[in-house]
């Protein structure tokens, strides 16, 4: 008998796999730390080489966009958080912290934090539940090793989030996650409608420097966006979270936002967010803390 037809499922099937991960209770704080009025939580995922090697391209030219990253994006970022005083979350996947010594343990030395990204950056709904745990575990144990903190949160590579994501985290004995798109603030997660404890401190590609920047000279991938017309994107989202008193989550990419007249365009935004009284920068799993405590 073939497959049914997502028409042809009853109630039970469309509503279970629905709820089988959801938004549960929100969990904005009534005040943020020193209130402020605004929480902004900046992130980069140090992918450098490890989207090209997850996809078998082992030539140069790949690996080269990728080896900027860490040349080139890093240094110029944590100057820039240095400027600005603001802890930051990098999310690593442990290929990228072997391969780039010390890197990793440069981002905690520096106060930041530096939580799982995969191992080498592989897609888990492509893979089966026994390789996604052993590749999650595989990658905290290399973090740890590295940096000498095991880590607290998890972004999955690419947000790619499988059936048996989740029951992996929580196995892992992490705080939260950051790869789901459910709310502008964070929520608990719920699995199967029951409660998990896990915090999501929710992304979206509006506020990923990939969409607009990224380019593929032999795809119809081409960065469209002006750096300046993201600029004016993320600000008028910032002034948003500013009015509701919530959070402002940016996901970039060293080998992305590096870029000189990217870097520029960062540099502005901060200056326009740090020009605001009341505003907390602080990492994932800071503000993950602070809201559990609230709640």
């Amino acid at each position: 008998m073939s497959e049914q037809q997502p028409w042809q499922w009853d109630e039970a099937t469309w509503r279970g796999h629905v709820e089988h991960v959801r938004a549960g209770r929100p969990l904005r704080p009534s005040s943020w730390p020193g209130g402020a009025k605004v929480a902004v939580a900046l992130s980069f995922d140090s992918d450098h080489e490890t989207p090209a090697l997850r996809d078998g391209e082992v030539l140069p030219g790949k690996l080269a966009q990728g080896e900027f990253g860490a040349r080139v994006g890093v240094p110029r970022i944590l100057r820039l958080l240095d400027r600005f005083s603001a802890p930051a979350s990098f999310y690593m996947p442990a290929v990228s912290a072997l391969l780039h010594e010390g890197e990793a343990k440069s981002y905690v030395d520096a106060g930041h934090e530096v939580a799982l990204h995969g191992w080498i950056h592989e897609r888990n709904t492509a893979l089966s539940e026994q390789d996604e745990r052993e590749l999650a575990f595989r990658a905290a144990d290399t973090l740890e090793s590295l940096t000498g903190v095991r880590p607290v949160g998890i972004r999955t590579p690419s947000w790619d989030f499988s059936a048996n994501t989740l029951k992996i985290t929580r196995e892992l004995g992490l705080r939260y996650d950051s790869s789901l798109m459910a709310d502008d603030d964070c929520y608990e997660l719920l699995a199967d409608g029951e409660p998990t404890g896990i915090v999501e401190l929710p992304v979206e590609w509006i506020r990923d420097d990939a969409p607009y920047f990224m380019m593929d000279r032999f795809a119809s991938l081409r960065p469209y966006t002006p750096p300046r017309g993201v600029l004016s994107i993320w600000r008028d989202e910032f002034d948003g979270a500013y009015a509701d008193g919530g959070i402002f989550q940016l996901t970039m990419h060293p080998h992305i936002i590096g870029h000189r007249s990217r870097i520029a365009v960062l540099t502005e935004l901060l200056e326009y967010i740090s020009g605001h009284e009341g505003v907390w920068f602080a990492t994932h799993a800071q503000i993950v803390d602070h809201v559990l405590a609230a709640s």
